[in-house]
């Protein structure tokens, strides 16, 4: 294929072209590769692993909705609006909800992706299934469905692709492709268990988009050059079959949630602060990206205006942006998702939700809650509040905490809790 920026074609004839398709992402050849690469192999070619029909599934027990239905019970949320248990789901983290029949895959930063369907549609899951169990997957945290169809899924260190997952997801075989390879979306010397968290998007100029935090709290100047080279601390991008891959955005710590704003095409990011600081400061992160090569400040700024005891006799970028909105201090923002749907009123239409995590080093825990953040005529950032709170007790006690964020199809918003092990649903009125 010649042109590198060819557009997937539609979900009804991606089964046709994917043969066609895996020979352009260069499927190396089984004989050199581990079994779970020559699965790979073995699934771009519609060839079967042999793996079992008898899938691991999450039991949805009566017992344990009880016990999340008195945790929901004590969230506060603004008039009209009411949350309810959607599924339970382990270590739920990232979502991306299925454009086609609405399956809702969860990422995990363990070793699972999991489907979740609501096949009656009450907005109530009847099943919660692993996905794809034939691979071995490590961190398969950041998901992203293109508009026609297409499942991305970044992992640590590679990326996926899934070209019809809504339509082969209850099988153990579904078709898939590496697009990056295993170790070629980090140096491999940067590998950690810090910052390992993937998110995607495909932008409006249909390009994937990818965050990559780094393995430190501060980086040392020495590691700078490479981070500023491969992306690390920043936002890639690449065409959707892989190539032209080129840092977008960087100064960034390591951002765990981003959404582009369909009306100015902007790319929007939280960002999580450097720790150890104290509790107040540095301030949490909301930021909006306008154009390519951006720089957001890091690590001369450890969040908002606060410079690092690292770099505080350095000399920071003139052109550093600055945050659009500055949260609470070790709060953890992490995902976040513009709200393009109809079913909330007028004032939550266009603007941004996103999920605060809660802090885990801080002497009074923060955090643990939904925000919400209004847009001006000019698309900058107006007002943030607080729109879903009550997994945090007042002794400090975490009940459920709140991950990431998504669109369910009929205009509802999904809330993931890697904690308790959920997603949540929360509605408007008599939806």
């Amino acid at each position: 294929m010649t042109n590198t920026r060819r557009r997937w074609r539609p979900a009804a004839s991606l089964l046709a072209s994917t043969l066609l398709v895996s020979a352009a992402l260069h499927v190396a050849p089984a004989a050199a590769q581990s079994p779970s690469t020559d699965n790979l192999e073995k699934l771009s070619n519609f060839q079967s692993t042999g793996a079992s029909m008898d899938m691991e599934t999450v039991p949805q027990a009566q017992s344990k909705i009880d016990a999340f239905n008195k945790t929901l019970a004590g969230i506060k949320l603004p008039d009209g609006f009411k949350i309810s248990l959607y599924a339970i789901v382990p270590d739920a983290r990232e979502m991306a909800v299925g454009p086609n029949a609405g399956v809702v895959f969860v990422g995990t930063r363990k070793n699972r992706i999991w489907a979740v369907t609501d096949r009656d549609k009450d907005r109530v899951a009847d099943e919660v299934k692993v996905f794809a169990p034939s691979i071995q997957l490590k961190i398969p945290h950041g998901l992203c469905f293109s508009k026609d169809g297409v499942l991305y899924s970044v992992e640590q260190n590679r990326v996926l692709v899934f070209p019809a997952a809504e339509f082969f997801y209850e099988s153990p075989d579904v078709v898939a492709l590496q697009l990056v390879k295993q170790g070629d979306l980090i140096p491999k010397s940067e590998e950690s268990y810090n910052h390992t968290a993937r998110v995607c998007r495909i932008g409006p100029d249909d390009r994937l988009y990818i965050t990559l935090g780094n393995p430190f709290n501060v980086p040392p100047p020495e590691k700078l050059d490479l981070f500023r080279k491969v992306g690390m601390a920043g936002i890639i991008r690449m065409d959707r079959d892989g190539k032209n891959r080129e840092v977008y955005a960087w100064g960034i710590r390591n951002s765990v949630g981003m959404d582009f704003n369909p009306k100015d095409k902007t790319l929007w990011f939280t960002d999580n602060q450097v720790d150890g600081m104290g509790d107040d400061i540095p301030p949490g992160e909301l930021n909006r990206a306008t154009k390519m090569g951006q720089n957001f400040g890091f690590p001369y700024y450890g969040g908002g205006s606060v410079r690092t005891v690292e770099y505080k006799d350095q000399t920071p970028p003139a052109d550093a942006v600055k945050p659009e909105v500055e949260m609470a201090a070790h709060a953890a923002d992490l995902g976040m998702t513009f709200y393009n749907a109809t079913q909330f009123p007028e004032k939550y239409r266009g603007g941004i939700f996103s999920a605060q995590h809660g802090s885990w080093n801080r002497t009074k825990p923060v955090g643990a809650r939904v925000m919400f953040t209004s847009l001006k005529p000019d698309g900058t950032a107006d007002k943030t509040e607080v729109f879903a709170e009550g997994w945090l007790t007042p002794n400090g006690e975490y009940l459920g905490r709140p991950a990431s964020v998504a669109v369910l199809n009929d205009g509802s918003l999904l809330v993931s809790d890697d904690t308790a092990g959920a997603i949540y649903r929360i509605s408007y009125g008599k939806n």
